[in-house]
């Protein structure tokens, strides 16, 4: 198993209606133990050198998948995406 983060992306200033927060909870729940660190909500973004209507990191959480293919499959379900915003996967490098 490898570690993976997974970095939601969304516009900045963008509040989550119920739904969406309701959709994240059970996305997590599903997800069961191959979550190792839940991490969180990001607010207050400050953007340096990008276009301002760029999607803005809005949460971070940290998986366990078996490679980089199994973790993008997992991204795949991720909430954020039927709300215009992204996810980025990639592997944690432990030094």
């Amino acid at each position: 198993m490898s570690s993976f983060v997974l970095s939601f992306r969304s516009a900045p200033d963008v509040m989550a209606s119920q739904g969406e927060i309701d959709a994240w909870g059970a996305w997590f729940q599903g997800l069961g133990g191959t979550v190792t660190d839940p991490g969180g909500r990001i607010a207050d973004v400050t953007l340096l050198g990008a276009d301002a209507g760029a999607n803005a990191l809005s949460g971070y959480a940290v998986i366990d998948a078996k490679d980089a293919a199994e973790a993008l499959e997992i991204a795949k379900g991720c909430p954020g995406l039927a709300y215009n915003g992204s996810v980025e996967v990639g592997q944690l490098i432990v030094m």
